[in-house]
């Protein structure tokens, strides 16, 4: 899936150039889909988020969870703490079905890679209880949001993204402890003229 292209012509003659945020947004995203991540611009809220994280367990782990299972699932993975998910993230697993057996499951393949899948995503937007936040470019590891980007342009202070960014995680009720987006390990801001830009690309 390829991301829309903007009506707007980026103008790149001069270093004073103003380029929108989302010519970069859709630049970056197409240098992702030249590295085989899949693009999936229907993922934009947490139903969806959390539907495609649950295709791709199921596959992983060859596993059918029924919908009770995977509620269960959530809630025992879904964590404030940073530490607790990042070794939910490297290691093997425990989890007790509906009828009593376990299930030893993994989030990511740390030891083949090439079974994992990889995706980018961008615009998600997540409303909790009291927060309503929308996130510019996240990738995907198996569908657990793995590493978020803030894209500004040079008339936005990077510093500005980075704000953005802890108002988000101090904000009560926010995604960063109560979704999906609690395994976020990495943050990334990034401030640009050109969606051509190399450097955010080579640290992804």
């Amino acid at each position: 899936m390829t991301p829309p292209k903007s009506t707007d012509t980026p103008q790149t003659d001069s270093p004073k150039s103003v380029v929108r945020e989302d010519h970069i947004e859709y630049g970056f995203i197409e240098k992702l889909q030249g590295l085989k991540y899949e693009y999936r611009q229907d993922i934009t809220d947490r139903a969806a988020l959390e539907k495609n994280f649950r295709e791709k367990f199921e596959a992983l782990n060859r596993v059918r969870l029924t919908d009770g299972e995977f509620a269960r699932l959530l809630d025992e993975i879904v964590t404030p703490d940073v530490f607790t998910a990042a070794k939910l993230l490297r290691q093997i697993n425990a989890f007790t079905r509906d009828d009593g057996t376990p299930l030893n499951y993994t989030l990511v393949n740390i030891k083949d890679w090439c079974k994992n899948t990889f995706e980018v995503i961008n615009q998600l937007r997540i409303n909790t209880d009291n927060s309503h936040h929308r996130y510019d470019v996240i990738i995907l590891i198996n569908g657990v949001p793995c590493v978020q980007i803030e894209l500004k342009t040079l008339t936005v202070n990077p510093r500005r993204a980075m704000e953005q960014i802890v108002d988000y995680k101090n904000d009560p009720g926010n995604g960063y402890t109560k979704t999906l987006l609690c395994f976020v390990q990495l943050f990334i801001c990034e401030r640009k003229t050109s969606w051509k830009a190399q450097s955010i690309y080579q640290t992804c």
